[in-house]
């Protein structure tokens, strides 16, 4: 299911009667000093708050004397504060006079919103001794500790309840546990309002569906979500907007009655491509407050594949002689299908029926191997290389990894059910043929030997191995060279060697080798040679296992990590934070890479982190991506010219038809997995367009064309500008359409964050 970003819910003027009454609670919240000078009429700013490190349970009690305590900003890190280096638990107390005046904001006096902004790692959050919300998990939690450092707190208080000592001293008391990082509060201005009646009315696309129809159209099912123990009853109208002509096509209104917190089915059959925008606007029957919101509509480019037989995936794979090999050839077509192989070393043995090749593998050389598939419709066939050597992931690693689903709630189920939608959804068809458990696997203490076991939630390791191999797939893994992973789990210090031997036995194909809690381990300014040891030191270790395992660090690109990552035995290093569901973190990620491109070879890959499309809820409450359609079509295009990896972070069960078509492109992905191994250099940087050129294997050039700027916009790019002959054939590589002979130049008309992905002869 695709989600549009959020609403952001704007409201009409109170009613009179309400702005009547405005002064004298405009008088009254103008006598409230604890909470800050911002206060406006319908919100309290909470910009400080008292602070110290520790834990005890009696800090949470109203009456409790914290006046030794420090003062500290709500807006930014305490390690920030003087608390540098400080992980573990530490309480917060807000001192806050509540007016009773501030009922008068809002047309529905029963709730009391406290947001807190973010908070680093996890919280408990009590008002006046009782705890009104927490989010993330403490480490006495009997499931473990879990981190929601980026997750937003919102809580709210039932006013009904008597909680809120009105025109007093109340007390917010928010205990927090933090793993590592800064620590606390660190983002925008936390806050107490009073929320409006209509802000109960969920009509953000997360509770939307969408099915493409034949003829071009697509059906639209709104489950009009009722979040507050209230009717609601008012008008819903609706606009269709065309961003390229700039023309409504369509509106309509209907009057909406929903029960307490209950929810209406709305149904709409609408247009499907490029620049279609809906608007809503829903007016309250009782009050007139209004709530509007914008959904960019989702459009599906991928052609749908073909009954006939076709081969899809990398032509190259790079193994160690003598180690065990499990590939899934990629095809699509009209079911059954049936494998051939000609040329396949002695050694390795094909299964017919569901294409996996197994065995040993040979020794060092490369060889030639003829793949064929067929079916009633017909056959084709293509020539894959198999290069036994030391030199693994000759193209980009393309899977799935578990944590922006499923967090540190990941599970042994989990994982096999994303192993068989791989499959049973098409992605494997197209290449997507890794499975890799993130952090949240490692049992809570060692054995008595020493050896790293998974927790209950992943019973048997190597068992899950073998369920992946099975199927053609590859199983990757999750440690830190730290004491504890970022999620608090056991690490791999003092047990480098043991846990690449763990690994071995277990079958695993890849590590992903997180910084982590190692930070405590280097000087204040790490120098370069403290960022690469513990970096060398697992590179030795897994390099003696008997097993090919693609090593990908992840140390955020510290110290340059793309001119030696390779030197420790890395194929794949992060090059910046964790990515996150947004344009601007799209920006920081992937169009910050320009100037690091060139370093970029078979085997030695950038990886500006994980894919934020289809559902994604990092262990929450799964909900879709907030990039809009157009910026995933973007968010695939360029990691695609960069050829970085292609790492799936979505709920696989709970994928959806946008995202499947999104995701299952093979002329896209063959760009990524094209066996020259460039990525793309940015050759144009100007008037909030950017051009990106990446030569491919056989002299031919990929090119995206972006638009970097907020609305519908042309504009036209010199040949020369992009390295191109005068005269070129041209090929939509989205729409899997040839464009013909061109000349001098290519046009492209493009939506806010949009892209142009073609492929130039």
């Amino acid at each position: 299911m695709l989600e549009i970003p959020a609403p952001k819910l704007m409201h009409s003027p109170a009613p009179t009667f309400w702005r009547r009454l405005a002064p004298l609670a405009a008088l009254l919240l103008s006598l409230v000093g604890a909470a800050g000078a911002a206060n406006t009429m319908d919100r309290i700013d909470l910009p400080q708050a008292r602070f110290s490190t520790g834990d005890n349970m009696a800090w949470r009690e109203p009456d409790f004397d914290d006046s030794g305590w420090k003062l500290l900003n709500t807006t930014q890190a305490y390690e920030g504060q003087g608390y540098e280096g400080y992980d573990g638990y530490s309480w917060y107390r807000i001192h806050v006079v509540i007016p009773s005046a501030l009922k008068l904001s809002t047309d529905w006096p029963e709730r009391l919103r406290v947001y807190l902004s973010a908070i680093d790692d996890a919280d408990e959050t009590y008002l006046n001794g009782v705890r009104i919300g927490a989010t993330g998990r403490m480490p006495s939690d009997p499931l473990g500790y879990e981190t929601r450092w980026d997750s937003p707190r919102d809580y709210a208080v039932d006013l009904r309840s008597g909680l809120v000592r009105w025109d007093r001293d109340n007390v917010i008391a928010v205990r927090v546990y933090d793993g590592g990082g800064g620590g606390g509060f660190y983002k925008d201005m936390p806050y107490l309002a009073m929320p409006h009646r209509v802000d109960g009315l969920q009509l953000d696309a997360g509770q939307a569906r969408y099915h493409f129809l034949a003829d071009g159209r697509v059906q639209a099912r709104l489950d009009l979500r009722n979040n507050y123990p209230v009717l609601q009853r008012g008008v819903l109208q609706t606009e269709v907007f065309d961003l390229v002509s700039g023309r409504v096509l369509e509106s309509g209104k209907r009057s909406i009655t929903i029960a307490a917190e209950k929810s209406l089915d709305l149904q709409w059959i609408w247009p499907a491509r490029p620049g279609i925008q809906v608007r809503y606007r829903f007016v309250d029957a009782r009050s007139g407050r209004i709530a509007t919101a914008t959904h960019d509509l989702p459009y599906r480019l991928t052609p749908p594949d073909a009954p006939t037989p076709a081969l899809h995936g990398a032509q190259l794979l790079g193994m160690r002689p003598g180690t065990p090999l499990h590939y899934r050839i990629a095809a699509t077509g009209r079911l059954p299908l049936h494998f051939s192989a000609q040329g396949l070393p002695e050694g390795l043995k094909l299964n017919p029926l569901s294409g996996v090749i197994s065995g040993t593998t040979p020794a060092a050389g490369s060889y030639k191997v003829q793949l064929q598939v067929r079916n009633a419709l017909g056959s084709t066939k293509r020539v894959w290389t198999l290069v036994a050597g030391e030199q693994l992931a000759l193209t980009p690693p393309m899977g799935w990894n578990s944590w922006n689903a499923y967090g540190l709630n990941v599970t042994d189920e989990l994982v096999r059910k994303a192993a068989q939608f791989l499959i049973d959804k098409g992605l494997a068809a197209k290449g997507w043929n890794s499975v890799n458990i993130d952090d949240g696997w490692e049992a809570p203490e060692r054995r008595a030997d020493g050896e790293m076991m998974g927790n209950a939630r992943f019973p048997d390791m190597k068992a899950l191995g073998d369920f992946l191999h099975e199927r053609g797939l590859h199983f990757g893994i999750y440690s830190s060279p730290g004491a504890t992973t970022c999620g608090g789990y056991l690490g791999s210090l003092g047990h480098e060697f043991q846990d690449a031997a763990s690994y071995a036995r277990w079958g695993v194909d890849y590590l992903k080798y997180d910084l982590c809690s190692y930070a405590a381990n280097m000087s204040k300014t790490p120098t370069l040679d403290e960022h690469r040891k513990p970096y060398q030191l697992m590179g030795e270790a897994i390099s003696r296992q008997p097993r090919s395992m693609v090593y990908s660090l992840c140390q955020y690109g510290e110290q340059q990590v793309w001119t030696w990552g390779a030197s420790v035995g890395g194929v794949a290093w992060r090059m910046t934070g964790d990515i996150a569901d947004n344009w601007n973190s799209v920006l920081e990620t992937g169009f910050s890479q320009a100037p690091h491109t060139r370093f970029v070879a078979p085997g030695r890959w950038n990886d500006p982190d994980m894919l934020v499309v289809g559902q994604l809820g990092w262990g929450d409450k799964l909900r879709p991506s907030r990039l809009t359609p157009d910026e995933q079509y973007s968010h695939i295009s360029l990691w695609s010219l960069l050829a970085a990896p292609l790492l799936l972070g979505n709920d696989l069960p709970n994928l959806d038809e946008f995202t499947l078509s999104l995701l299952t492109n093979h002329e896209v992905i063959a760009i990524n997995q094209d066996a020259l191994g460039k990525a793309a250099q940015r050759v144009l940087n100007q008037d909030d367009w950017q051009v990106w050129v990446k030569e491919l294997e056989g002299g031919a050039k990929a090119v995206g064309i972006f638009n970097m700027g907020s609305s519908f916009r042309s504009t036209r790019i010199e040949s020369n500008r992009m390295g191109l002959e005068n005269r070129f054939q041209l090929r939509d590589a989205w729409r899997q359409k040839d464009l013909g002979l061109q000349s001098k130049h290519i046009s492209v008309n493009l939506p806010a964050h949009g892209v142009m992905l073609f492929v130039v002869k």
